[in-house]
């Protein structure tokens, strides 16, 4: 029997008037829930999902565009990263819309920061760096440096990066590489526990599952590398998923562990079983590169939501409970 046909999203967001490179869910009970999106115009749209409009348009980064966006214990403390080389801060609260505070990253390239909250007012944020491969992490609020990464060996400019808190070891960070390697870091130590060639192409974009010490990346190839880490933090590479048409832009793993998407340069967002890597269904709406992808982070599985954001310069909100 033929799989059924994948069905088309709950609604579109339009509007955003540019290509859009960043989306985040914010849906704490009590509180209407939000999606940010974040433009190559270098605004952020802050949408209200039960009107489906824009309740508000932040312009905080001079035209550069918006990579990445975050949130800090409620929707009202918003984190965004723009290509105008700086991390920005709002207050968002009793409708402010204003930059409290900023970091200058120094970097111009595409690589989205990361973030680990580390205890109540405390996180620690990781950004590219001035130099290519460089990545730094500093303690905020304080704005306390706590290291700089560079690699010995020349692996080029770092893509993409994740923090995580072992429980045994403090944080750590996974970082994707120009060459196609993947690294583990030990923040505390400063050091590499492990380095593996994960693709031939440079590495797009990652996600890690701390829980079941796995992973996955993406490239401009036509497969995905699937990945864990052993009791010492060592790489192991598993088998590769291959895809029907190369390049992705991003890869999410849902907050409960059930799946994975993929933001395809074929206009397309897949959705894998994340235990097995098994494909589960293909998403058909967008016109052009998918470029973003968020899950809903909402307490009822039954109205979490995937979000893609295109640069048709749309945004679909996807329903995907039962294909879990």
């Amino acid at each position: 029997m033929m799989a059924p046909p994948a069905p088309p999203p709950l609604y579109t967001l339009r509007g955003a008037g540019s290509p859009l490179n960043a989306l985040h869910f914010s849906c704490y009970g009590g509180h209407t829930p939000l999606l940010f999106s974040g433009s190559c115009q270098g605004s952020v749209n802050v949408w209200n999902l039960i009107t489906r409009r824009a309740e508000k348009v932040l312009d905080g980064h001079s035209g550069g565009s918006v990579i990445w966006l975050n949130t800090l214990h409620s929707k009202d403390a918003l984190i965004s990263q723009g290509r105008d080389m700086r991390v920005c801060q709002w207050d968002l609260a009793e409708g402010r819309s204003d930059v409290t505070d900023t970091v200058w990253t120094g970097s111009v390239g595409f690589c989205r920061c990361s973030l680990l909250e580390m205890g109540p007012g405390t996180w620690l944020l990781a950004h590219p760096g001035e130099a290519m491969e460089e990545v730094k992490i500093i303690e905020m609020p304080s704005k306390r440096p706590v290291c700089s990464l560079i690699p010995e060996g020349k692996l080029g400019m770092v893509m993409c990066i994740k923090l995580w808190q072992d429980p045994g070891s403090g944080p750590l960070l996974l970082a994707g590489y120009e060459d196609g390697s993947l690294a583990v870091w030990d923040v505390s130590q400063r050091s590499v526990l492990s380095c593996a060639s994960a693709h031939p192409e440079p590495v797009m974009c990652l996600d890690f599952d701390p829980a079941g010490k796995r992973g996955v990346s993406g490239s401009s190839e036509k497969s995905l590398a699937s990945w864990s880490l052993d009791g010492q933090h060592r790489l192991q590479l598993r088998n590769a998923v291959a895809l029907v048409n190369p390049g992705i832009s991003q890869l999410c793993i849902r907050g409960d562990r059930k799946i994975v998407a993929s933001a395809g340069w074929d206009h397309r967002v897949r959705v894998f079983g994340w235990k097995k890597l098994r494909p589960l269904a293909v998403l058909q709406h967008h016109t052009d590169m998918v470029l973003s992808l968020a899950f809903s982070n909402h307490k009822d599985p039954r109205d979490r939501l995937l979000a893609a954001g295109s640069k048709d310069q749309r945004i679909s909100l996807w329903s995907i409970y039962n294909q879990d």
